[in-house]
Formats: structure tokens, sequence, C-alpha cells
């Protein structure tokens, strides 16, 4: 679950629009997968929710955790 908010929050750091985040996601997790990471994201206030289209890591209140070496592929695939 960790790996999957950690890429999660990697693709809203790369696009930022919520549509385009889950379109970029979709081939590697299940849209209910990233709603839910999305979501979690929020509630802990890790992303902020920016108008009705944006999302952003809320970089102000915590830190993107570091990459780890087995999802740096993923995250420059996308």
């Amino acid at each position: 679950m960790n790996e999957k908010m950690t890429i999660v929050q990697y693709a809203i750091k790369k696009y930022e629009n919520e549509q385009t985040v889950i379109e970029k996601l979709q081939s590697i997790l299940s849209e209910k997968d990233i709603q839910r990471s999305i979501d979690t994201l929020i509630g802990t206030q890790r992303v902020r929710r920016i108008g009705p289209e944006v999302i952003q890591n809320n970089e102000s209140h915590t830190e993107i955790p570091d990459l780890p070496d087995n999802l740096k592929p993923i995250v420059d695939a996308l």
C-alpha cells in the first residue's frame, strides 16, 4: 500500500491534473486503488486539492518519501 501511495504522489508531482494522473496510472493500478490512494493522501494531508481538477503534493506539510530503486522505472515510464 505504501508503494502505491508513493507512486501516486510522484504521478501527482509530475502531472497535477487529477484526470491525467488517473489515466497515466491505470496501466499499473486499478482505478479503485488510484482513487483510494488519492483519498488517503488527501485525508492525511500529504496531498491537497486545488480546485475541482487540480491536486498537488502538500510539500509544505509533509515531504514526499524517497523513491525506492524498484519504483524508479515505473515512475519514469509515466
